[in-house]
């Protein structure tokens, strides 16, 4: 353990990545369940309370039906139905609120007490700024479907996603800092897995923001046959554009990723048997790496059903975890005999 890290400190930021997991589990039931749009007002602060009064869900209700959505998709939706979409919708950003609540008030605190680790005040700066701008990009997210196209951008889910994936990477591989010491930062194989599962978990925010999961319901083949017909339609655009083709990618992509995973475990067990021990990590990465691909293939086929389409996507947050938990590892290996080279 880091000699300058406070155990609080480590129990605070472990229960701020266990809140940005189940917020990723949230964002991805308000994605499938259609809620994202559901409330055309942004209001950080008076915004926490829900409506309270009958005449306050009229009013709401009242801003909803002006927006595109209703009028092109959601025509005669009753109040009641209304109140579902707005819930998830309104959990969602509350939980978004009290992830700031439980990492800034601590952060002043310990850093009042001068409890804070030593050398990680870079770390924590960048999280708060992490913080904020999503709160930002997750508006500007919802914005584009509120005026003309009633559908969220898929640039801006994909960005929204990944901005949160990025935040429970740097938490967690502060507290392994903090937990096991500092470890060289991933370069090379490592680095290489690392952007490669972030590439696929961003490809799948593509097929969500498109709703791709809903067409070539198989696999492995798209319509009979490997690459689907629709594939190129787009041009240079068309990985981004053209959902047949942001299915596709998804798909051998996360084929690659497996791999990726696959290979990072052998080093794993490799340096574990020179005395590092990654057994356990290790083996519930490779686990998270299968379940999350049979998860994948099962989502596709059952036509991304709200369950399982969760589970895909909370599946994909904790993969994330259990690799940068062995990168670390393995890079705290590195960081070691680089430190006893240059004491030789």
């Amino acid at each position: 353990m880091d000699r300058s890290a406070n155990p609080s400190v480590i129990i605070w930021l472990s229960v701020v990545a266990i809140m940005v997991f189940v917020m990723i589990a949230i964002g991805g039931i308000t994605r499938l369940t259609d809620s994202g749009l559901s409330m055309v007002e942004w209001r950080p602060l008076i915004g926490t309370l829900p409506p309270l009064t009958e005449a306050e869900w009229l009013r709401v209700f009242a801003l909803y039906q002006q927006s595109p959505e209703y009028q092109k998709i959601n025509a005669g939706m009753d109040l009641s139905a209304f109140k579902w979409i707005f819930f998830w919708e309104y959990l969602h950003r509350l939980f978004g609120r009290m992830i700031g609540l439980v990492f800034i008030l601590p952060l002043i605190w310990f850093a009042l007490r001068r409890q804070l680790p030593h050398g990680y005040g870079r770390r924590f700066l960048i999280l708060l700024g992490l913080g904020t701008t999503q709160g930002v990009v997750g508006w500007w997210m919802v914005k584009s479907g509120l005026v003309d196209n009633p559908y969220v951008s898929a640039y801006r889910l994909a960005t929204h996603l990944g901005i949160a994936l990025t935040i429970l990477a740097v938490l967690v591989w502060t507290i392994a800092d903090l937990m096991r010491g500092r470890a060289a930062f991933p370069r090379g194989h490592i680095a290489g897995v690392i952007a490669i599962l972030g590439l696929t978990i961003v490809a799948g925010a593509f097929v969500a923001g498109m709703n791709a999961g809903l067409i070539y319901n198989e696999y492995p083949l798209m319509g009979g046959q490997l690459v689907p017909i629709e594939y190129g339609f787009y041009g240079l655009m068309d990985p981004f554009e053209n959902p047949a083709t942001a299915q596709f990618h998804h798909r051998w992509i996360a084929v690659l990723a497996v791999i990726g995973v696959f290979s990072l475990y052998m080093r794993a067990r490799k340096a574990s048997r020179k005395g590092v021990n990654l057994n356990l990590s290790s083996t519930m990465m490779m686990l998270a790496v299968g379940a999350q691909f049979v998860l994948g293939i099962a989502t596709l086929l059952y036509q991304v059903p709200v369950s399982l389409g969760t589970l895909h996507q909370a599946g994909a947050a904790f993969l994330l975890i259990t690799v940068i938990w062995v990168s670390h590892g393995l890079m705290g290996q590195v960081h070691h005999k680089t430190i006893i080279s240059m004491q030789v």
